[in-house]
């Protein structure tokens, strides 16, 4: 009976390694920095070490931080991460009704900035649905999350001012191919994604003109959404990163076909619309929109602008939160 117990735990902290290794959670869920080793268990979202001590700071009814490397986590605690999904999802909620016009921090914030932003955001559940709020005084174990995808079944609806997500998005960063060289005859590139406020990043490729990176990433869509931005940067370690180009994707097509279908789950494999090459995009192919086992999905192939060459291929995937 221990074998089989010492088994079972071994592999949910298998889970919960493969979960820090999805690129959605190699940001810190509050302020975006790289790497973050630090975990709150009970809500669900690895935090870097700055603030990780502003989540120490709420109380373990709150938060309860946890070293993913260091600390011993009991079955219930990795459950609970594993349960929530990650950061993506975690900021779906906590992050629901955040305002347009609010400025996030980022690794470089102050103290201060970053314990308004973690005491509003978690304590105070600014940010949060109305509905799905609760207060401060109920036990650690209670949290809007609910199920694993608490607001799954519903899109939020708006307020003024404030932000309504209307669905999650996949983004498979696949390969860039003839990139440009930024240091000696190659460069270390990777990608970041941006929209709105929010951003996600792949990792590095060393020394790699033609970099296969196969990494999934997720943003939240708010219902005003714009273009989804993608840059790829050369890293450097003795000063800033260079812009190896830019390009923009434009997010309509995608969503409007998968609403006008309605749910995928009921179709068959069809294409439902297209993105066409223009002299406005960075479109290298027209791209088609697919359901392909129940899932909206749409492969692009992008060439990236203000720089001399390359070009990236993404695969998207589109999730409505009214489904």
């Amino acid at each position: 009976m221990n074998s089989f117990k010492e088994k079972a735990s071994s592999e949910k902290k298998k889970k919960l390694k493969e979960l820090l290794l999805k690129s959605e959670n190699r940001i810190c869920a509050d302020c975006g920095a790289p790497d973050p080793k630090w975990a709150s268990a009970n809500i669900g979202v690895f935090i870097c070490l700055k603030c990780s001590g502003v989540h120490r700071s709420l109380g373990t009814h709150i938060s309860k931080v946890l070293s993913v490397t260091l600390d011993e986590w009991t079955e219930d605690q990795i459950d609970s991460m594993l349960q929530v999904g990650g950061n993506s999802y975690a900021n779906t909620v906590y992050e629901a009704f955040l305002p347009k016009d609010y400025v996030k921090p980022t690794a470089n914030s102050s103290n201060e900035e970053r314990t308004d932003f973690i005491r509003a955001k978690y304590e105070m559940q600014e940010f949060v649905k109305p509905s799905l709020r609760i207060v401060s005084s109920k036990s650690s174990t209670d949290s809007p999350m609910g199920s694993k995808h608490g607001h799954s079944s519903q899109s939020f609806k708006s307020e003024v001012g404030m932000i309504e997500f209307i669905g999650i998005l996949k983004i498979k960063v696949i390969k860039g191919t003839n990139l440009a060289i930024r240091d000696f005859r190659t460069s270390d590139p990777y990608v970041i994604l941006t929209l709105g406020q929010q951003k996600a990043q792949t990792s590095v490729m060393k020394k790699n003109l033609n970099p296969v990176w196969n990494e999934e990433l997720k943003l939240s869509v708010p219902q005003e959404y714009g273009p989804l931005k993608l840059q790829v940067f050369d890293q450097d370690v003795l000063s800033s990163d260079d812009l190896m180009g830019e390009a923009e994707v434009d997010l309509q097509p995608l969503i409007t076909s998968a609403d006008a279908f309605g749910d995928p789950d009921s179709l068959p494999d069809m294409q439902i619309g297209k993105w066409l090459t223009s002299d406005d995009n960075a479109l290298v192919e027209d791209s088609a929109i697919n359901v392909i086992d129940g899932k909206v999905k749409q492969e692009i192939t992008l060439k990236l602008q203000n720089v001399e060459s390359g070009e990236v291929e993404l695969e998207l995937e589109w999730i409505a939160l009214n489904q």
